[in-house]
């Protein structure tokens, strides 16, 4: 069965969505990501939607879903790097992802969940010695 790697950098998930979501590929990783925020403690999630070209009604409300059920399990959830049709289409099909945070990328959505009382000590220091 095809899985979506969720990356640990400290007390945050990251999740880079790089291949066409179909319906059960979206449950899975639901599924994964409610499992890993628990077993993990993530306080934060990132959804990097960059490579998605096209997203239709029922991944639009599985994002929507996942980000409702992050928060009840403690977590915030920031959607990154949304591409200008997709934004369109979701709109156009009356999602407009209410709660969801979005960025326009990885660093914007780190620093967003910093702004929002997330504890960046708690993430990787990349580069330090």
């Amino acid at each position: 069965m095809d899985r979506i790697p969720i990356l640990r950098m400290g007390s945050l998930l990251l999740v880079t969505i790089q291949v066409d979501m179909h319906d059960r590929l979206a449950m899975t990783l639901q599924n994964d990501l409610t499992e890993r925020i628990v077993k993990d403690r993530a306080k934060g999630v990132l959804i990097d939607i960059s490579a998605l070209d096209v997203v239709d009604s029922f991944i639009g409300r599985m994002i929507s879903n996942t980000a409702a059920m992050a928060k009840i399990l403690d977590a915030s959830t920031v959607l990154v790097g949304m591409q200008p049709a997709v934004a369109i289409t979701l709109v156009e099909l009356g999602l407009t992802l209410e709660g969801v945070k979005t960025a326009l990328n990885v660093e914007r959505g780190i620093s967003l969940l910093t702004r929002d009382g997330f504890d960046n000590s708690l993430l990787p220091r990349f580069g330090a010695r």
